[in-house]
Order: C-alpha cells, then structure tokens, then sequence
C-alpha cells in the first residue's frame, strides 16, 4: 500500500496558499494555517496521546482546512474538502484516509459540528485564538478582512456579536480548556467590558491591539 506523503500535500497546501490567496485575506492567510492552527492542533494532539495515522490525517486536515478560501469565500470548507478528494490521492493518501480528513475540515465550519475526538482537536485549534495573549489584534485582523469584503460593523455591532460568539462558543477538548480557557475567559471579560463602555458611551482607552 502507498504511503501518504504528508511533506508533499504540506507543500502543495501552503504553496497555493501563499500563491493565491486574496490579498485582502489578512485573518485567513497562511500564517493561520501554519503558525497558528497547525501549532495549537500539535499541542492538543500530544496533550491527548494522538500518534501515528491518526496523527498524520490531523496535520492534513489542518494544512486544507482553508485552502477552500482559494476559490472562495464562501463555503470554503466544502471546497476545501473537494480539493483534498482531488489531489491527496496522487500523495499517496487512500479512500478511507480522505473521507476522514474531510469530515475534519467540514467540522471546523460554524457553528462547530465535531463527531470524533480528532474533529475536535482540529476544531479547538482553528479557534485557539481566543485563549491568546494576540486576541485582539487577530479579532481586528478579522474585522478589517470582513470590512474589506463589504462587512461592515459600528463597534457596537462588531463587540456584541463577538460577545455572543465567544459567549456560547465552549472548548470541545479537556486539553483546550486547560491550555485556553483562562485565557479565553479573560479576553471575553476585557470584550464585554470594552462593549459597556461603548454602550455608555465613555471615551474609553482602546483595547491593545
């Protein structure tokens, strides 16, 4: 039987990534699949004793789970999902393997809909942000990305919805909420604190960005 070639569907993954994504993707780059999902999904991997294939279709998984962002921005996850079907075969990645991958990557769309302990793992780490110390420059990393497609926000729009979001978004991993949940805590407190403010319409300090 092949062996699946992991460097080989990294290059192509983060290759095309770097090659075609829309400039205006600042939140979505290829530094998120590569320093900031790819990291968080190797440490919640360890801390959960995943090894072996199970480990190998993770690390895929992960380098695909944007690429769909290629084509567009819509329903990426899907066209992620088709792209790993069309390519990881000639990597040496089999039927059962691809199936696996891309339920992994049609996980992680939201609202979050993990169904195995690695589509969690994967889902933990594509949101992995929100524990961080970076939050806020990433949250408005994201914000610009949205507004230069046309998303627009007042700051109270944009801080309630982000409020809500993170409000009844919960960790899928015991791991994610040891590693992230303080943090996470935090940074939803400094959100929901920056959002009164606004509604009470004190010139605050801004967040550190």
């Amino acid at each position: 039987m092949p062996v699946p070639d992991f460097a080989r569907a990294r290059e192509y993954a983060l290759g095309r990534l770097e090659r075609e994504l829309a400039p205006k993707l600042i939140y979505h780059c290829v530094a998120h699949t590569r320093d900031d999902v790819y990291p968080a999904m190797e440490r919640l991997a360890e801390r959960a004793g995943v090894n072996g294939d199970d480990l190998l279709l993770m690390r895929t998984a992960v380098m695909f789970h944007d690429l769909g962002f290629v084509e567009s921005r819509s329903d990426h996850e899907e066209a992620g999902a088709r792209l790993a079907s069309e390519v990881l075969p000639e990597m040496g990645y089999d039927c059962g393997q691809i199936a696996a991958i891309q339920s992994m990557i049609r996980a992680t769309r939201l609202p979050q809909s993990p169904r195995t302990p690695l589509e969690q793992i994967i889902c933990d780490a594509d949101l992995d942000v929100f524990g961080r110390a970076d939050f806020f420059a990433r949250n408005q990393a994201l914000r610009e990305e949205m507004a230069s497609f046309g998303a627009l926000f007042s700051d109270e729009q944009w801080y309630a919805g982000q409020v809500a979001f993170m409000q009844q978004h919960q960790y899928h991993t015991q791991a994610a909420r040891e590693l992230r949940g303080p943090g996470k805590q935090a940074n939803l407190q400094a959100m929901a604190a920056r959002l009164e403010q606004i509604r009470s319409g004190q010139n605050a300090i801004p967040d550190q960005l």
